[in-house]
C-alpha cells in the first residue's frame, strides 16, 4: 500500500543531520565512475544557471507549513527550517523531482546536517563529492552551502533516475554508490513513506 502511495507521488506532475558518517556511502567509487560521465557533467553545468520556485502562494503556504512541522525534529529553528524548505522545493522542482523525495534523501544522507562529511569525503545535506567543484570549474563554491549542495545533489539524482529509466530504487542505489544492493534505497523509501509523503 505504501509503495502505491509512492508510485502516485512519482507519477505526479514534472517527474520530467547529526554528525553521522552520512550513510557510509561508498561514494568514492561513485565519484570515480561519475568523473568519466560526460553526460552528468553537462547536466550539472546546465543546472548551475537555472532556478525555479513556487508558482502559487497558497500552495507554498500549505506545503511549507506542513513540511516545517515534519522537519522540526531535525531543524529546531523555524526560520532556518523555512529557508531550507524553500531551497529544497526550488531545487527539487527545477530537477523534476518530488521535494518530499529530496527531503527523504537528505534525512538518510545527512540527517539535515549541512556540515556532514562522510568517510569517503562526500559533503553537505545531500552528500555530494567535492571533486564536482573541480570538474565544474567552481573553485569558490562550497558544498556546505545548502543551495550549491541541493542544486548539484538534485541534478545528480535526476540524472541517475533518467539513466535508470524511472526505476527509483536503482537510481537511489546508484546515487549512493550501492547499485545491486537494496539497503540504501529501502531506507530512503521508508523515510519517504514514514515522514515526508503527504497522505
Amino acid at each position: 500500500m505504501a509503495f502505491l502511495s509512492l508510485a502516485a507521488l512519482l507519477t505526479g506532475p514534472a517527474w520530467g543531520a547529526s554528525h553521522q558518517p552520512a550513510s557510509a556511502s561508498p561514494a568514492l567509487k561513485v565519484g570515480l565512475e561519475a568523473r568519466a560521465d560526460a553526460g552528468l557533467r553537462r547536466a550539472l553545468q546546465a543546472a548551475i544557471a537555472q532556478s525555479r520556485s513556487f508558482e502559487d502562494a497558497f500552495e507554498a503556504e500549505v506545503w511549507l507549513l506542513d513540511m516545517s512541522q515534519r522537519l522540526r525534529p531535525f531543524v529546531p529553528d523555524a526560520e532556518e527550517r523555512l529557508h531550507l524548505l524553500r531551497l529544497v522545493h526550488q531545487e527539487a522542482t527545477r530537477a523534476g523531482l518530488p521535494p518530499e523525495l529530496v527531503l527523504a534523501v537528505i534525512e538518510v544522507e545527512s540527517r539535515f546536517d549541512r556540515w556532514a562529511i562522510s568517510r569517503s569525503g562526500a559533503q553537505g545535506l545531500m552528500q555530494v563529492m567535492p571533486f564536482w567543484l573541480e570538474e565544474l570549474d567552481l573553485p569558490d563554491a562550497n558544498l556546505h552551502e545548502p543551495l550549491t549542495n541541493l542544486r548539484l545533489g538534485c541534478t545528480i539524482l535526476r540524472y541517475y533516475l533518467d539513466l535508470e529509466k524511472g526505476d527509483l530504487p536503482r537510481a537511489l542505489a546508484r546515487y549512493n554508490g550501492s547499485l545491486g544492493r537494496t539497503t540504501y534505497s529501502n531506507r530512503v523509501l521508508e523515510a519517504l513513506n514514514r515522514r515526508w509523503y503527504r497522505q
